[in-house]
């Protein structure tokens, strides 16, 4: 695919009217801003990768600069040219092919999906393509399930074809769709498929002629074919081992991640939403409109953006990413016509903070003034300190005591502090606690979040030593869903699990027959006779999958 197509000449007229973006006409920052944001990268040099910036004020590029190196071994430094690869922020560039269909007609994001996907499964309830674009579908994270087959990203490579398979043979939901919010990258793989095969082109076609070159996007493209030479790419790093080490994608998966960009490009399609997409307010409107599940909530996701408060009369509409080695930040602050764009190289760069501290600079905010922690009495600590757990996902945190404090360990980690009510806490910003009963030792607790989202846990001490036995456990368990294998075995005093010959880790007592081991917990069944029959597993955005017991 070309770097720089030729455009047709209607589109070249639009390119040229969005490039005030140029530096050409650009009024710079004051030194004393961009001495500023040079501070805030200062730690990026030339023995380390980091990250590209850029900033976009009232139409115009202010600031675009790369900190750091784009290539450690051939020694080439990060620049306003530089390619880098998007993680999730390409979930708008997805979510706009498909809200450009639906103004044309030609679908509704109220659509059944299986109207265009007949091979996804009827679970029983109607998932629509708001729904996959929204992370209300309830459909199964495609990384988390690949995980649990050993196949995770970064040991293999994985087609749209091998995650439609993967979807086809699931036979649950997380949840009913449009009932809760949960990041799931498989809804944005399946949209891109539907945009596939209403437009009659690949996906990747599609948003090249419709998106990239109208909007005069010469330099980004998707990287559905990892192997392609892409002139001026960034290599992506981790830090493991006292140095850096490469840690590049390797997949042809796209439209869920998979952008490649460059800051002028970026800045030129935050513009393009702030004036109204393809000369479409609509389109941007529909983009920005927050998902409202059936419970009545809204919650922050729009289509593929979060749109939240970001100081009085200014949203801030964002996405970040994560992909192998690259950490991305993408911004805009249309009331106070601002954008921000931070994509790095470096596994450890925290893009969205260095994102916020940037805009922070440009669009002040109040800052809010942290709590004291409070002290809590000792007897009052010790009737709430303990694990919990949510019985219907396993999601858990930890109450600790820490000298004359209570801290949550988990969500929102932070010292509590009492609101006054007994057995009711808040913690970070905005979060609430209520234990129950109040009083005395606690047996159960409702967590509320900032936003209205609601956990119901339960006190979950680990059994106590000597009640578990070990040789119960051990077997080989299939799962029908993924077609894999996941082998328990006694070594010494460890439970350990095997999920392919490379990977096993430890079982930790987490309740009665209940386990935790890396980012999930396995929870282990029984028939009416108490013989281990099959397990499930919850791997944080794929829930109870299943896995039945072998002989």
């Amino acid at each position: 695919m070309p770097l720089a197509p030729r455009l047709p000449l209607p589109a070249a007229v639009l390119a040229g009217a969005l490039l005030s973006a140029s530096p050409t006409h650009a009024q710079p920052l004051p030194d004393s801003t961009i001495r500023h944001i040079d501070a805030l990268f200062a730690r990026y040099d030339s023995t380390s990768p980091g990250c590209l910036v850029g900033v976009g004020r009232n139409g115009q590029v202010v600031h675009a600069r790369g900190y750091g190196m784009a290539n450690l071994e051939y020694g080439v430094p990060l620049s306003r040219q530089s390619i880098s690869e998007s993680g999730s922020v390409a979930k708008q560039f997805t979510a706009a092919a498909v809200a450009l269909l639906q103004l044309e007609g030609k679908l509704s994001l109220d659509d059944d999906i299986r109207t265009h996907l007949p091979e996804v499964p009827d679970f029983g309830a109607t998932i629509t393509i708001r729904h996959l674009l929204t992370m209300t579908s309830g459909v199964r994270d495609q990384w988390a399930l690949l995980g649990l087959m050993g196949r995770g990203p970064g040991s293999e490579v994985h087609t749209h074809a091998e995650i439609l398979d993967l979807v086809r043979r699931q036979r649950e939901l997380n949840f009913a769709p449009g009932s809760e919010y949960l990041y799931s990258n498989t809804g944005y793989v399946l949209a891109t498929m539907i945009v596939s095969r209403v437009s009659g082109m690949p996906f990747a076609q599609f948003t090249q002629e419709r998106l990239f070159t109208p909007l005069g996007m010469s330099r980004t493209q998707w990287r559905d074919d990892y192997r392609r030479v892409v002139p001026g790419r960034a290599t992506a790093y981790s830090y493991e081992r006292n140095g850096w080490v490469q840690d590049m994608p390797f997949t042809m998966v796209h439209g869920n991640g998979g952008l490649l960009s460059s800051l002028d490009d970026l800045l030129r399609w935050n513009e393009a939403l702030s004036g109204g997409l393809l000369g479409k307010p609509e389109l941007t409107r529909l983009l920005e409109t927050r998902m409202r599940l059936t419970d009545g909530r809204t919650i922050g996701y729009a289509l593929g953006l979060q749109v939240a408060p970001w100081t009085d009369g200014v949203r801030e509409v964002s996405h970040s990413g994560a992909t192998a080695g690259y950490r991305t930040f993408l911004a805009r602050y249309p009331e106070a016509r601002t954008s921000v764009a931070v994509w790095c190289n470096a596994a450890q760069a925290n893009a969205v903070q260095l994102g916020r501290q940037v805009a922070a600079i440009l669009v002040p905010r109040a800052t809010p003034v942290r709590a004291t922690p409070t002290p809590i009495a000792a007897a009052e600590r010790e009737q709430i300190a303990g694990p919990y757990r949510d019985p219907r996902t396993d999601e858990w945190l930890m109450i600790s005591s820490v000298g004359d404090y209570a801290r949550v360990i988990g969500p929102a980690a932070d010292s509590l502090r009492s609101d006054g009510a007994p057995g009711r806490y808040v913690a970070g910003p905005g979060m609430t606690l209520t234990f129950t009963p109040a009083g005395t030792r606690a047996t159960a607790l409702r967590l509320v979040s900032p936003d209205g989202d609601v956990t119901e846990m339960i006190a979950s001490p680990p059994p106590a030593a000597g009640t578990i036995s070990p040789g119960d456990y051990v077997g080989t368990f299939r799962s029908p869903e993924l077609e894999s294998r996941l082998v328990v075995r006694v070594d010494g005093s460890r439970l350990l699990v095997r999920i392919s010959p490379d990977e096993e880790t430890t079982l930790l007592p987490f309740y009665r027959d209940g386990f935790r081991f890396g980012g999930g917990t396995v929870r282990f069944e029984r028939d009416a006779a108490g013989r281990v029959t099959g397990l499930r597993v919850f791997a944080g955005r794929a829930r109870h999958v299943r896995f039945d017991r072998e002989g």
